[in-house]
């Protein structure tokens, strides 16, 4: 009997353990392994410092990387537009606490990534440790 109390609850451990981060079920946007650190004492970066501000980061994901303070954490977002495949269009832009695809005007919002359309935009994990993030996939 005391096997088997052991065992099931070694079963139980096991299948509730989960990564703790996003899930990609997008089928727009590739997955694109990546870790960069962001230094939020360089002046380019200072506003993340502050609740509701967001900066642009190219050369990572897919279109760059949309970053948001939202008061209590970050966000980090794929700035490519995650109902769209992947094509000339400028990445997404940031317009306050929402970012824009240049492609069909479809606004999402920075503190969710959710919009109007089937897919969020894709999100990152971040780890915040002092004024460095580290965001990651």
């Amino acid at each position: 009997m005391k096997k088997s109390v052991w065992i099931f609850i070694l079963f139980s451990a096991f299948i509730s353990c989960s990564d703790n981060g996003p899930v990609n079920t997008n089928p727009f946007i590739p997955n694109y392994t990546f870790t960069v650190d962001i230094n939020m004492n360089l002046p380019s970066y200072s506003k993340l410092l502050y609740p509701s501000n967001a900066v642009y980061y190219a050369g990572k994901g897919v279109k760059g990387l949309i970053i948001f303070n939202t008061g209590s954490g970050y966000n980090a977002f794929d700035a490519a537009c995650p109902n769209q495949t992947p094509s000339t269009c400028s990445p997404m832009t940031i317009d306050g606490i929402d970012a824009v695809c240049s492609c069909d005007n479809k606004t999402y919002s920075l503190f969710s990534g959710q919009g109007s359309l089937q897919y969020p935009m894709k999100q990152y994990r971040v780890e915040v440790n002092g004024n460095v993030l580290r965001i990651y996939n």
